[in-house]
């Protein structure tokens, strides 16, 4: 089977959701490709509060979000495929699906690719030990508890204070599992300060700052884990360890963003962080535009949707002949810049730059080109700076081969 369209989006969650409802919106005759037999991504199992306050000016949980985006998305002329996956992407672009129905060929002439983000798991992290049953990303967890009703075990340690792990210590808390704690090997939080305080201090679940794991122990399953202090290298400190008796590991220790049916198309920064895309989230191949955590992990689902937004907004104004192609500017990260995106914006133009901070800062200086100086408080690694750029500051920084974006600690 073949299918012509204007816009392509991959992706069901809330970035593709939003370019999906855009790219029609534009005008374009748009197509939405989901693998999962409904659309959501994550926010179904996620049914917690805290969504929804930028968007909707108003708290919502993840299943409530989700059906904003998805009525938004339904009074919109844009088609929906789910359970379907996409195999392999060529130039065109060309998509090669598969689905219940067999294989099918998507014909575009754009694409927003927001497959979102997959959990690191268990190997990577090189954890000496047996590998027994008993651990778990926690997404996995979470979907466990949250959709299916199963307790993956009685007694648990979180790996890693991102957001889902502190949030899923608080969920096992609530449904009876005792958490132990949760272990960082950082000197400071990977999630939110609220998750902190609303997720552990609340219930009084300890976090272990520079702690890891340095073995697991257990056949069949898990039956205990050590921990071990860490020292500002990362290096394991002798004489430091804790043995802990659980039967559940549950790992929150980073997202890698899913680019691999498009990757060989993209150009990454020089730094070989993040892809390199403009301020129309544009590939270097023209035709390709990235949304979501696909690109980059954003702390907010309402930033998700944004992003998501804009790109299926300018992919439709490609597909229709109305983004001609426009000198950019390269945007390169400096001093205590972990993550920046876009990488390039163009004179004239306004722009708003997302950036992460590798460490917490209580003040500092973030300067762009010399065009864009402004004193911020409280920087933390766990939430994204937005820095909007009006026009005449992008005007500004024309004739330049590059502008550094840096930030400066007082």
């Amino acid at each position: 089977m073949r299918i012509s369209v204007d816009v392509a989006v991959v992706g069901g969650g809330a970035a593709g959701m939003a370019a999906a409802k855009a790219a029609a919106e534009a005008g374009a005759k748009t197509l939405l490709l989901e693998r999962e037999e409904r659309l959501g991504g994550v926010l179904d199992q996620c049914i917690h509060p805290g969504f929804g306050l930028h968007r909707y000016r108003e708290e919502l949980t993840g299943p409530e979000f989700s059906y904003r985006l998805l009525s938004e998305l339904a009074r919109t002329s844009a088609e929906v495929l789910s359970g379907t996956t996409v195999l392999s992407v060529q130039p065109g672009p060309e998509l090669l699906c598969a689905n219940q129905k067999g294989l099918l060929r998507v014909q575009a002439k754009a694409l927003v690719w927001a497959g979102g983000a997959r959990e690191r798991p268990f190997g990577p992290l090189l954890i000496p030990g047996t590998r027994p049953a008993g651990i778990f990303t926690a997404g996995l967890a979470q979907k466990l508890v949250n959709i299916h009703g199963l307790l993956p075990g009685r007694r648990a340690l979180i790996l890693g204070s991102g957001d889902i792990g502190l949030i899923m210590a608080r969920r096992l808390h609530l449904e009876g599992v005792e958490v132990v704690g949760v272990a960082e090997i950082r000197p400071f939080p990977g999630g939110l300060l609220r998750n902190v305080a609303q997720c552990l201090e609340d219930f009084g679940i300890p976090l272990f700052l520079r702690h890891t794991v340095a073995q697991v122990h257990g056949r069949k399953r898990l039956s205990g884990v050590t921990l071990v202090e860490v020292d500002e290298r990362g290096q394991l400190l002798p004489g430091t360890e804790k043995f802990f008796s659980v039967d559940t590991l549950v790992l929150s220790v980073g997202l890698i963003p899913e680019l691999r049916p498009v990757e060989h198309f993209l150009v990454w920064d020089h730094s070989r962080r993040w892809p390199w895309v403009n301020s129309f989230w544009q590939t270097a191949a023209p035709w390709l535009f990235l949304a979501g955590n696909s690109l980059t992990v954003f702390d907010l689902v309402d930033t998700v949707a944004r992003v998501g937004e804009e790109a299926g907004r300018n992919a439709a104004r490609y597909a229709l002949g109305d983004l001609p192609p426009v000198s950019t500017l390269p945007l390169r990260g400096g001093e205590n810049v972990a993550v920046l995106v876009p990488q390039a914006c163009i004179p004239g133009e306004p722009v708003s730059l997302f950036l992460r901070v590798p460490k917490p800062m209580d003040q500092a200086v973030i300067r762009v080109g010399g065009v864009y100086e402004k004193n911020h408080k409280y920087l933390r690694p766990a939430e994204m700076v937005e820095i909007k750029l009006p026009a005449e500051a992008t005007t500004a920084l024309a004739g330049k081969n590059e502008a550094l974006v840096e930030v400066c600690p007082q």
